[in-house]
């Protein structure tokens, strides 16, 4: 048992996410998440932008008793609007992240200012900064809270998935030019002392990890940061081999429709098999690309049994997927990689590339997993597999069943609070032992307390 203490302990958590929306996707819906889930188990004060007040107080919560309010959008807008200028819409992550840093920074000094009296006269247990994800960002708090010994919490932390070398022009297509020199984020201020003064580093993927220090590696835990709430679920259907017969195997792809998401490739491998009838596609997503995938279905003659949806609320992607049998998605560089979680726990079975956040979230047992290979031979391997799926479709199943019971297990974020509970027990010291679930999970033991070492 690696976490102690007895249920019954809630911890007072004061959460940073200066990311933290229940109506966005994406790092803003991580903040959330993990702020929704924590606050069930604990006492919790969130500290968040201004940006994000309107849809916290839609959702019940009041500003100065559930959350605190900080204004660094003088600083941070006109960056968004410059890289946008400079990358396109949903491009330049790495130079957005650069040209940010002092907003993120002023967020914490402000925070600081605002909370300082409240950590010496010893009213919160924790400190847990949740956002940003990026492990480019320093926490001045950090430092701050080991002086007062007020334990603090990092992550999760994500990052260091290098571009596939099997696609050499995608850095480009990407407008990321300027992650070349993404490591010198490590010569920054404070990026050595953030990771000093922490009492855990969280991580969320292999990648992330393999960047940690050894030093660091013995507070370090692997937890990725996404996960799903089964309330903003509809029920997942009934699978049986039965509900197969004489139809078309129905995919899915979500995702933004930009060049590394790999559309193309999957047009491209699934065209005889939507051309013949036996496969139909759903493309949820909009971007920069869709113009391009559109003429692509149309030179590829699939046009009919491709449908463009367009970019759609999260509830209404959820909709989606209860109709369809597969998850299309072979993102060529994905961090995290939500919707495969998302897709398992509606029992729909993943395809996607054993690279970065999908080849974790999900196991050979719930998907299938395809290598990094170069264009030509990961069209024809995703190919190989779609054939053989249409050709046996009940092999489904099993796949299916075994997706939804790893999605709650490690996913469902009512178990993701109590794991990220078992940390705070563990900075506090109602327990000696640190979390370890492995890295990533593995499907061998589907047993155990969620503190199980």
């Amino acid at each position: 048992m690696a976490g102690g203490g007895g249920s019954s302990w809630r911890p007072r958590v004061l959460m940073l996410a200066e990311s933290c929306n229940p109506e966005w996707i994406s790092v803003p819906l991580v903040g959330w998440s993990h702020y929704q889930a924590v606050a069930r188990l604990a006492d919790v004060h969130l500290v968040t932008r201004t940006r994000n007040v309107a849809a916290l107080r839609r959702v019940g919560l009041k500003e100065g008793d559930d959350f605190t309010a900080i204004d660094t959008e003088f600083v941070f807008e006109p960056m968004v609007r410059l890289v946008r200028f400079i990358s396109g819409k949903g491009r330049g992550w790495t130079l957005l992240m650069a040209l940010t840093l002092p907003s993120y920074l002023l967020f914490e000094h402000l925070a600081w200012r605002r909370f300082r009296r409240r950590l010496r006269s010893g009213q919160f247990d924790v400190v847990h900064r949740v956002t940003p994800v990026s492990p480019a960002v320093p926490s001045p708090l950090a430092s701050r809270c080991r002086r007062l010994k007020v334990p603090f919490v990092l992550g999760p932390l994500n990052g260091g998935l290098a571009w596939p070398k099997q696609y050499p022009e995608l850095r480009h297509n990407e407008r990321e030019g300027f992650s070349r020199f993404r490591d010198v984020f490590k010569l920054l201020p404070g990026y050595r002392r953030t990771r000093e003064a922490a009492n855990a580093i969280i991580v969320g993927g292999r990648s992330a990890l393999a960047e940690i220090p050894r030093r660091w590696r013995a507070k370090t835990i692997y937890l990725p940061e996404n996960g799903y709430d089964p309330a903003r679920f509809p029920t997942p259907p009934v699978r049986t081999a039965d509900a197969y017969v004489a139809r078309p195997l129905r995919a899915i792809f979500i995702g933004r429709l930009v060049p590394y998401k790999g559309c193309d490739l999957l047009l491209e491998a699934a065209a005889a098999l939507i051309a013949s009838g036996r496969l139909t596609l759903d493309i949820i997503g909009d971007g920069p690309e869709n113009g391009r995938l559109r003429q692509l279905a149309a030179d590829l003659g699939i046009e009919t049994g491709v449908r463009f949806l367009g970019e759609c609320c999260h509830r209404v992607s959820m909709q989606h997927l209860v109709g369809v049998d597969i998850l299309t998605f072979p993102s060529l560089r994905e961090f995290g990689g939500a919707v495969v979680l998302e897709a398992m726990a509606m029992g729909v079975v993943p395809i996607v590339v054993n690279y970065g956040g999908p080849g974790e979230l999900a196991s050979p047992d719930c998907a299938f997993l395809l290598q990094m290979k170069e264009r030509s031979g990961l069209v024809h391997d995703l190919r190989d597999i779609l054939a053989g799926i249409v050709a046996d479709p009940a092999q489904l199943v099993g796949r299916a069943e075994r997706g939804m019971r790893r999605a709650r297990r490690f996913f469902a974020w009512p178990r993701k609070a109590e794991q990220i509970l078992c940390v705070y027990r563990w900075v506090v010291g109602r327990t000696d032992i640190r979390p370890d679930w492995g890295a990533p999970f593995s499907d061998v033991d589907d047993g155990g307390d969620a503190c199980s070492a």
